[in-house]
This record gives structure tokens, sequence and C-alpha cells, in this order.
């Protein structure tokens, strides 16, 4: 297949591998795709079912219609102590709060940068483990009053997991190993907690919500797929069942588990998926990311654009950008080849992502010229491609640098 310009630019030089392995042999993690068993968090309100609200209610002798008055508090008004709700009996506060709003995850730190735009907050698991999220801001105009800010909107990128089992060398969750899955609750709570901030306007830009959800945080959300399908669904559900976002605001990001893709297509859910890919060809991705030796290049792509036909949702295409190692312009166009073969409609999006420092991590981020090169080589294919922002990462929230450690 031959490029716009009419030269075949996947086969003007050899790929490049490493002269050595990229992870150091000796601390190199197995794949882990059965979370270690722990003590399971309680139950929340979140992890019930509309239907299991009403019995729930019920069960504590009151009457069905308060199971609706419950969720208003919580899913539309952000409000999770019931002890202050002076529309439930008083006799029944104390009893809703004990069974249905025990607290799942408890702030232990937290950074901020970019102006107080990007917040990093370290979140206390109730068995000890730590997970960490995201909030960032984006379109707050310096110097503006916030009643006087427009067009400002909100992402927060969560975790579906305390570490993660894929061992990524280049990523400091990966490098931390998994310690468990989390609950539907525990991955909700996450998105309430920045709700409640959000809507008490203590960020610039003034009083807002969350416009967009990213399973990018810890984990692998496609591990834990039951617990985040749970997710997905109590924030895009309407309210008062659920928080009301958009569908099309909310996007699951994967190394590629195929099966679980698979299964997340025949769901039906206008949701984004975005692949990890991070390498086009199998010998240099089976070394960067090591579920490649499972589900190769080809499959994965053949998945994800089978979950683009199905749910006419473009793909987005993650791409970390590491110096000498996977940013040749032969890599770009055998990237760009692999995705115009499986189809020419837009079905994909290509976000590179500069790579951000770790510790102990012996790469850098791509040259900006190779950045550059790589950029224009997938546009001269015609891939639609963005350099994604590298928000937070002086306070060590940007991507793949999230290790939930207490500093």
């Amino acid at each position: 297949m031959s490029a716009p310009d009419g030269r075949n630019h996947a086969s003007t030089k050899p790929l490049v591998l490493p002269a050595e392995p990229l992870a150091d042999p000796g601390k190199e993690l197995p794949l882990v795709f059965a979370a270690p068993r722990r003590g399971k968090p309680a139950k929340h309100w979140i992890d019930l079912s509309t239907e299991e609200r009403v019995q729930a209610v019920r069960d504590l002798g009151l009457p069905a219609f308060r199971a609706q008055q419950i969720s208003k508090h919580f899913f539309e008004r952000f409000e999770t102590d019931p002890t202050t709700w002076s529309d439930l009996p008083k006799a029944a506060r104390e009893q809703v709060a004990e069974r249905f709003f025990p607290e799942l995850v408890t702030p232990m730190s937290e950074q901020r940068c970019d102006g107080d735009t990007t917040v990093k907050t370290l979140w206390r698991l109730h068995d000890g483990s730590l997970v960490e999220s995201v909030l960032m801001r984006y379109g707050v105009k310096r110097g503006l009053p916030d009643d006087q800010q427009s067009h400002v909107r909100s992402t927060l990128c969560i975790s579906s997991q305390a570490g993660c089992g894929m061992a990524c060398p280049f990523c400091a969750t990966g490098q931390g190993g998994l310690q468990r899955n989390m609950s539907t609750g525990e991955i909700v709570a996450q998105v309430m907690k920045a709700e409640q901030v959000l809507s008490s306007g203590e960020l610039p830009g003034g009083a807002g919500q969350v416009n967009n959800i990213v399973f990018m945080g810890m984990g692998e959300p496609l591990a834990n797929y039951k617990a985040v399908m749970g997710a997905v669904r109590a924030i895009s559900d309407p309210t008062p069942d659920g928080l009301g976002m958009s569908k099309r605001g909310i996007t699951v990001s994967t190394v590629g588990l195929v099966p679980r893709i698979e299964q997340l297509t025949a769901e039906g859910l206008p949701i984004t998926l975005a692949i990890s890919l991070h390498a086009p060809d199998d010998e240099l991705r089976d070394e960067l990311v090591p579920i490649n030796t499972r589900y190769k290049v080809d499959e994965v792509l053949d998945a994800a654009w089978d979950y683009a036909k199905t749910t006419k949702r473009r793909v987005s295409i993650e791409y970390i950008m590491i110096k000498d190692i996977n940013d040749q312009p032969e890599r770009a166009a055998l990237l760009a080849k692999r995705l115009k073969a499986r189809g020419d409609w837009g079905w994909v999006h290509v976000n590179l992502i500069p790579l951000n420092p770790t510790p102990g991590s012996k790469w850098t981020a791509s040259r900006k010229s190779d950045e550059q090169a790589f950029v224009k080589t997938l546009e001269n294919w015609g891939i639609p491609v963005t350099v994604r922002d590298t928000r937070g990462q002086e306070i060590d929230g940007a991507c793949g640098q999230l290790a939930a450690t207490l500093k």
C-alpha cells in the first residue's frame, strides 16, 4: 500500500529493534490476570441496581419511594452524608448511612500544578491499598473572574485496580504489580469526590462538573471487567439512578485484552475505546507491552476495528513516544499501513504521548524532530493524529507515572 504521495514508506528501511532487552531480566514481572483475593469493601449504594435499592429500603422498613429520594441526594446533589438529609425520617438516617454509605476512598494527599487546574489525589482504600486519580480542567482563562469563564471543561482520569498486572516496563503502575481489583463503588467514588470539588467552585474556572471520564489511571480496566462495566453504567445511567453523564464522554483504555474487547463490543455501549498499542510490530510490542505475547498486533487491531464498526465510535490508538525505541518514521508508516488496511472511513485516531519520566527509567521522550517526523508520516497516510498535552508531569500525575506511594 502506498501513501498519498505515491511512496511506499513502509519499505524504505528495515525496522530497528533495541540492541538490548527493554526490561531488566532480574526485575521483569509476569503478566497477572487474576487479581489477588483480599477482603471485599463494604457494599455501597452505588453497587446496587435500581431494583436492589428499592428492595434494600423495604428491608429497612421504609416505603419504596425512599430509594429514589436517596438516589437524588447522592447522584443529583452529590451529597454523601445521609445523617444530614432532613427529608428522611430521623430514625432512618443513621440506618441508611451505616448500611449503604461506607467511606470507600479516603484522601491521603493532594498535589496541584498547572495553576491549580490539575489535581492529583492519593486515595486509601479500606484495606490499605492506595490508588490515584487526576482531575484536569481545560479552557480556564487566567485573570478572568470565575463568573465570566466560559467553555471550561473537566476531565477525570480514574483508577480501576490497585496496581496493575500488565507489567509494561515503561509504566510506573505496571512495575508496581497488581494488588487487587477495585469494586464498582470504589471506582465511582473517585468520580463523586471530583463532582463535589467541582460543584463547590474551589478550582479555577468556577463551579462546574465532570464532563469526561477516562479509565486511564491505575490498572487494566478490562481485566476488572464486571466492576468497570458497573461503573460505566452508574456514571451514565440517567439521574436519579446514576450520574447521567453522556456515554460519549467516557473512554475505557486497554492494552489489548482481545476477548474482553469483543465482550465490550457486544455490550453496544457508545463509549470510546482506547488501545494502548505503543508499537506496530510484534517483535517490539512483545517487549513494550507483554500482553502482546498472548494477543498479537493484528488480533488487537481486528478487535478494535470490529468495535468501531459495531458502535460507530472512533477508536483511539495510544502510542507512547520513546526516544530511539519506537519513534522511527518506518514504524509510523507501518502503523498507518495496518490501520488503513482495516478501513478508510476515519475509524481511528492516533494519540501520541511523549514518554513521561518515571523513577529508575533509562528511557526518555522522543526528540521533537523525531516526534514531528512521526506525525508527518501519519498525516501523509491520511491518519488523524494529535500529540497529547502532558498535563501533571511535575506532580507525577501524567500518563504512566501513577505509582500511588506515600511521600
